[in-house]
């Protein structure tokens, strides 16, 4: 197979006519500020989604092996179809770990607990294909590359290399509390709702699987109004879909969506099949890492592909990513920027970023090179300093394996804080006209 000759893209470059690659931030941004009126939709899934179900059995396999061996390798897959659940992967742990148990306790939490329901945790098959971290990945994350050339010393955060290759996003805007998008925001305490009313008995008659999808009207580059909410919920056979439809839109959409923003009358569709009764792997086959949108900001921010659960902290695709939100969120917090997104990107084996670069979409008080290298002077980010500054090391992970892992205010998670936002603010030489609220 012949390669694409990379000499004749040059004449295309210098002509002008791919401008947009380098000035992406202005030219792509262009539309979504100048626009008054834009949409922009993301979706969120309940745990009892089949690829959720998996990411909450591979982070609860990783915080089971943390919990008795902080420095455990991890990098636990799940998948699942009717009747049966499969865990594969490569872990080096002291920990001693019945997979079995395990994945049966987390399915049982979730709320498949009856063949009923198309899952039951205590009669589905549980498949277990674990083995060791290669010795060639170990080799260079046990000791970084610099180290071995002797480039930098020998302690913890010098030594540990980048678990693999790649390039990872952290973004913030001022559009929520959160400092996450709109759409996302929404469209995730939809999701997590869902769950309290299932939970609570309010609406006993749902089940654990479910989505939600939420399109929000930008006008020059601010959320104004919600245009379309869809929730799809798994439910009992014996319940009418209109009565499903009023009590979701009284006991979940009425209590997430501030009457503001929907004061538009958007279009409402609840369960738009008509009937929602087979679901969870029953209905789909699922697998770890397959909601990486949802995990993250819903598609407004840029994403480096790389999935989080069943990874340990010396993988930087899920490492990275919490130290780039963070970055990012201070950036926003200290008003830097109204939007933010960073990006890192790392070699195996090497501790030291490759790049570094950061984009506020022409919302900036600074050019975007002065706030990457304020950024770089106050957030270390090589992978045993992220690890260390973020406190990776503890069992913190299955909390985040539904419903979001950033913007996460009903968690104390340390890359949510805005911890550095002063002294950004303080490296810009600039005043803060209102307080930064401590998260």
């Amino acid at each position: 197979m012949r390669g694409r000759k990379v000499d004749s893209v040059l004449p295309f470059l210098s002509s002008g006519r791919g401008k947009f690659i380098y000035h992406g931030g202005n030219t792509l941004s262009t539309t979504f500020r100048n626009s008054p009126s834009l949409l922009f939709t993301s979706e969120a899934v309940t745990e009892g989604h089949p690829d959720k179900l998996c990411d909450q059995i591979s982070d609860a396999v990783l915080d089971a092996c943390l919990e008795q061996d902080p420095y455990s390798r991890v990098a636990c897959e799940t998948a699942t179809k009717t009747g049966f659940v499969i865990l594969m992967g490569e872990i080096t742990t002291q920990a001693n770990i019945n997979y079995d148990e395990l994945a049966r306790k987390v399915i049982r939490e979730i709320g498949y607990d009856s063949s009923e329901k198309g899952f039951d945790a205590d009669s589905c098959g549980v498949l277990v294909a674990i083995a060791r971290q290669s010795p060639d990945i170990a080799m260079g994350v046990d000791k970084s590359a610099e180290t071995k050339s002797g480039e930098i010393g020998e302690g913890e955060v010098e030594s540990i290399g980048a678990g693999d290759q790649g390039m990872m996003f952290g973004f913030a805007c001022d559009e929520t509390p959160t400092r996450m998008p709109m759409p996302i925001y929404l469209a995730q305490n939809l999701a997590l709702r869902l769950s309290v009313v299932r939970k609570t008995g309010i609406l006993p008659w749902l089940r654990p699987d479910g989505k939600t999808q939420v399109t929000v009207e930008y006008s020059y580059g601010r959320p104004v109004r919600v245009k379309t909410v869809l929730v799809s919920a798994q439910h009992a056979p014996q319940v009418s879909q209109e009565y499903i439809k009023g009590a979701i839109q009284e006991h979940v959409i009425n209590q997430v969506i501030p009457a503001q923003l929907l004061d538009g009358k958007p279009n409402i569709y609840v369960n738009p099949t008509g009937r929602f009764v087979i679901g969870g792997p029953q209905g789909d086959a699922g697998m770890t890492g397959r909601k990486i949108m949802v995990d993250t900001y819903g598609s407004m921010g840029r994403h480096g592909g790389g999935a989080f659960s069943g990874k340990d902290p010396t993988k930087v695709d899920r490492s990275a990513a919490y130290a780039a939100r963070w970055a990012a969120k201070n950036v926003v917090a200290a008003g830097l920027a109204q939007r933010c997104e960073i990006q890192v990107a790392y070699a195996i084996g090497m501790a030291r970023p490759l790049s570094l670069s950061v984009e506020t979409f022409g919302t900036g008080l600074l050019p975007d090179e002065h706030i990457a290298r304020l950024v770089e002077e106050h957030f270390d980010l090589r992978p045993g300093a992220i690890i260390r500054d973020l406190k990776l090391r503890r069992p913190i992970y299955r909390q985040v394996a539904v419903y979001g892992h950033f913007g996460r205010d009903d968690l104390d998670l340390p890359w949510e804080k805005t911890d550095k936002a002063d002294l950004l603010r303080q490296a810009a030489g600039i005043k803060a006209q209102v307080p930064v609220p401590a998260d």
